[in-house]
């Protein structure tokens, strides 16, 4: 059996300004080390009524003028 991750995710604003806390890099990795490496990550939205997965194109550290993460 394939071992599942789940990162539970919710909108909490509309612009990274009005985010009040959100883990840095090296507390994810802390935090993603304790599952098996192979294990796969999905996102769940909407309290799990809808299901993503992470890719290496989905992060970004480029934003446009208005604040926006550039992919």
């Amino acid at each position: 059996m394939e071992t599942k991750v789940i990162m539970y995710t919710e909108r909490r604003g509309y612009s990274t300004d009005q985010i009040r806390h959100t883990m840095t890099v090296g507390e994810l990795i802390d935090c993603l080390s304790q599952f098996d490496s192979d294990a796969k990550i999905y996102t769940a939205h909407d309290n799990g009524y809808t299901y993503g997965g992470i890719g290496w194109g989905d992060f970004t550290d480029d934003f446009d003028e208005d604040g926006r993460g550039i992919r």
